[in-house]
């Protein structure tokens, strides 16, 4: 856990003692406790140990939870390379499934588009018509 949130911390907290050196960064006194470690408020450092630890804690709950879920970190342990079978087969019995009814609604969807784009055309058609007669009438309405 300290190798997790070590380097966050300690970049963090220099960034913002940095920041604070060169006036770009500060703090209201009325919203702090009066403490401070190094010159930063203890608010402020409890922030780069308190996410970063919640950030770590959920990610393991979850991993516990689900335990053929990776994130890369395991190596090629046995567990991963089992838990990359398991999501292999499940990935290809989806695919096998969806793909007797994924072709029928593909088909099923481009009636569908070249019906909507026949219809355009034939009520783009008449538009033109309709705009045609009314020019035709204006010009001859006209001297």
């Amino acid at each position: 856990l300290l190798v997790a949130l070590l380097p966050g911390v300690v970049l963090g907290i220099g960034w913002d003692l940095y920041a604070i050196h060169r006036h770009q960064w500060s703090f209201d006194r009325r919203y702090l406790v009066g403490v401070s470690v190094a010159g930063l408020p203890l608010e402020e450092a409890l922030f780069f140990v308190v996410v970063p630890l919640c950030a770590v804690l959920t990610l393991e709950a979850v991993r516990r939870r689900r335990p053929g879920w990776t994130i890369g970190d395991e190596g090629d342990s046995e567990r991963a390379s089992q838990a990359r079978q398991r999501r292999g087969a499940q990935r290809a019995r989806s695919r096998a499934e969806g793909d007797e009814g994924d072709s029928e609604r593909a088909s099923q969807a481009r009636q569908r588009r070249g019906a909507q784009r026949a219809r355009s055309r034939a009520e783009g058609i008449e538009g033109d018509r309709d705009r045609a007669d009314k020019a035709a009438k204006r010009a001859g309405e006209q001297p």
